[in-house]
């Protein structure tokens, strides 16, 4: 089994690695400075960028935060969830998950949670394989903003 070790992302020394890969997930990211900038605003509302190495090559990113409300109690949230194309179906997926389990242990939280498009078959099948289930729909409606 390939070796990895996991680390929170700093957003100044991995900001190219850690850029360059949360655009395969979220490709209208606009630049590298612009994306650490608000990683750092992210995480003054908690958020936390977890990076999967191999050696000193970036193969999985899993952005998340703590979160409190009546209907989990305590819960870890998952953000954002991202594998390298040729870290996928390494194994890279699931020890993320793994980890982001344990981060969620230790914290006290009583369910890991996460949103997934209801097109992308490929996430929801990678999430049902890891034990996460489907507990409903999420909403949302875009607003303008003055």
């Amino acid at each position: 089994m390939d070796t990895y070790h996991f680390s929170l992302i700093d957003p100044e020394r991995d900001r190219q690695a850690s850029f360059t890969l949360m655009r395969e997930l979220r490709p209208h990211l606009a630049d590298a400075d612009t994306f650490a900038a608000q990683i750092v605003r992210q995480a003054g509302q908690g958020y936390r960028l977890l990076g999967a190495w191999q050696s000193e090559q970036l193969m999985g990113l899993a952005g998340y935060r703590l979160q409190e409300n009546l209907l989990y109690g305590r819960f870890l949230y998952v953000d954002d969830l991202v594998v390298a194309a040729e870290g996928r179906s390494q194994g890279v997926g699931g020890r993320l998950i793994d980890a982001l389990r344990e981060e969620a242990k230790q914290q006290n939280c009583a369910h890991l949670v996460l949103d997934t498009a209801l097109g992308n078959a490929l996430a929801q099948r990678f999430y049902f394989h890891q034990g996460l289930l489907s507990k409903g729909l999420h909403f949302s409606q875009a607003l303008q903003v003055p």
